[in-house]
């Protein structure tokens, strides 16, 4: 129960952690979910940039750079995205805040 709790947490912070990361500067896919990857291990989903895409939050180009075969798909926050992230952490914010005060007392004597 508590792993599935844990799961459905990270999945519903991933989209914000995503935009979060590219908001200033393009990065490429094989990067971005690395460092998900590292942060949380247990929740990979490949087709989060794909939605965040989708939704017009991100863009994507392809990119080829000398000595390397093969283009890289690189991302960025859409001026959308970018207002979006914002909006997200402010609820964010607010969200802790909230559980913070609802369960602070009981929380610190347990």
């Amino acid at each position: 129960m508590d792993e599935r709790f844990l799961q459905q947490l990270k999945k519903g912070v991933l989209p914000l952690c995503i935009l979060f990361a590219i908001r200033r500067e393009a990065r490429y896919g094989y990067e971005i979910m690395g460092e998900v990857r590292a942060v949380f291990p247990d929740v990979y989903d490949g087709s989060i940039l794909y939605r965040l895409e989708d939704d017009g939050l991100i863009e994507a180009v392809w990119q080829q750079e000398s000595g390397r075969a093969a283009p890289r798909k690189i991302y960025s926050a859409t001026e959308k995205g970018r207002e979006e992230n914002e909006r997200r952490l402010g609820l964010w914010a607010e969200f802790r805040t909230a559980v913070d005060r609802f369960c602070g007392e009981d929380a610190e004597h347990e």
